[in-house]
């Protein structure tokens, strides 16, 4: 049995237009459509398989506004068996280093925990780093940017694609992964699925709950700071070259122009 804690995360669609807030700029969070990051729908999955080939139980971890809770209750009818949810205004624009203290002390009030999976970066930030940094706070082996996972009894092997080739990693329990996109297809909640997820607990947990003192995080005490932004320029009507016999060498100018080659 591997009682396995998958993060999640609520990030805004990315069929919406993302904002950044005026005056701190920090990310908008209002001003689009909330969904449960891709990403995170697929580390669901694989928990979820774990679990049915080998029991256990799946825990979803989320630190968000109360919004948040639609994103859990989306893993919960994927399958998930309770939730925990991290919410406090006072964690608004905490920086990644500061997100993964708070879930790493959240993750120490989980009993029986043996395996923590997250996805490789969520879509609204991209730093990639949190799973990680979490695993350096608990001081726990981490396999990260997976895209197959076994458990094997008391050892976990991955397979680790990058731009040199596959890698294969091992690591054993308890330990955190990583997962990209191609770990697998994540399947879609069932009417009964959604129908249990309304029943199944969501412990809700403050900084207070987690003994952590205000100071350690927001945006005041981040280590990055946005000091001002700059929209991207709209998009211009392109030059149009008639081809005369000579279109090649217009191309090679135009090329040469842009110092692209």
């Amino acid at each position: 049995m591997t009682n396995t804690v998958v993060l999640i995360k609520q990030v805004p669609d990315t069929w919406s237009e993302r904002k950044l807030a005026d005056g701190d700029y920090t990310l908008d969070r209002e001003a689009a459509d909330a969904v449960l990051d891709e990403i995170n729908e697929r580390a669901v999955e694989e928990a979820l398989q774990i679990k049915e080939r080998d029991g256990g139980e799946v825990t979803v971890l989320c630190a968000g506004p109360d919004r948040a809770t639609d994103a859990i209750r989306k893993a919960l009818s994927m399958g998930a068996d309770k939730a925990i949810h991290i919410n406090d205004a006072q964690l608004h624009g905490s920086d990644a280093v500061q997100t993964a203290y708070v879930i790493a002390t959240a993750l120490g009030t989980v009993e029986g925990v043996e395996l923590v999976i997250a996805g490789n970066e969520a879509t609204d930030g991209r730093s990639g780093a949190v799973p990680a940094m979490i695993a350096e706070y608990l001081e726990l082996p981490h396999l990260t940017h997976l895209r197959k996972l076994e458990v094997d009894g008391e050892t976990l092997k991955g397979e680790r694609e990058t731009d040199e080739g596959i890698f294969h990693v091992e690591a054993s329990l308890p330990a955190i992964v990583s997962v990209n996109e191609k770990i697998n297809e994540p399947r879609f909640p069932s009417f009964k699925g959604i129908m249990a997820a309304k029943k199944k607990e969501v412990l809700v947990l403050t900084l207070a709950d987690l003994g952590i003192e205000p100071e350690v995080v927001g945006l005041a005490n981040a280590g990055s700071t946005v000091t001002g932004v700059t929209p991207k320029a709209e998009k211009t009507a392109g030059e149009r070259v008639t081809d005369e016999g000579d279109g090649g060498t217009k191309v090679a100018e135009y090329l040469v122009g842009q110092k692209l080659i």
